[in-house]
């Protein structure tokens, strides 16, 4: 059954952090902040874009997208994460509807490019590719992506929003 992908609304906040703890409780890679991150987000109007999955009316995943700042003065480029889907829902295509959802409501908002931090086999699949133009400090280069989305070439350094330092 495919997921009914959608824009989030008020009633689903509440959903939407259980099921981003849930995603991550036994995750090795996760601080555990990834549900304050996304709150901190909404709560500085950074979310941009910010879709749900149902599945017979259960929310079982979500897709976060908030803008980045690109040390060569880039615009239009946006950071995706957290991806979160329910443990029971994960290898059933939830993930890779909300994928390709919020790839075409970043090009709807005229989007340059996307980039995030994430598994390469998984996000290669959507056009995402390391590359030595842009860093993410501290993080191992072939983890770090991106997806150019227009025409404009973006090189430098990239900063997520500081909400992404939320832990409450």
């Amino acid at each position: 059954m495919q997921p009914i992908v959608r824009e989030e609304v008020p009633a689903d906040v509440h959903s939407i952090e259980a099921v981003t703890v849930a995603a991550f409780a036994n995750a090795p890679h996760s601080s555990d902040t990834e549900q304050h991150i996304v709150n901190a987000l909404r709560r500085s109007g950074a979310l941009t874009i910010s879709l749900v999955a149902q599945l017979d009316g259960v929310l079982v995943g979500h897709i976060a997208l908030s803008p980045v700042s690109i040390s060569d003065g880039s615009t239009r480029w946006f950071g995706l994460g957290p991806i979160s889907v329910l443990p029971a829902h994960q290898g059933h295509g939830v993930g890779s509807a909300l994928m390709t959802a919020a790839l075409a409501a970043l090009r709807q908002h005229g989007a340059q490019g996307c980039a995030l931090l994430g598994e390469p086999g998984y996000y290669g699949r959507f056009g995402f590719r390391a590359t030595p133009d842009l860093v993410l400090p501290g993080v191992p280069a072939g983890y770090f992506q991106a997806l150019h989305l227009g025409t404009a070439t973006a090189r430098g350094i990239v900063t997520y929003h500081p909400a992404f330092e939320a832990t409450s």
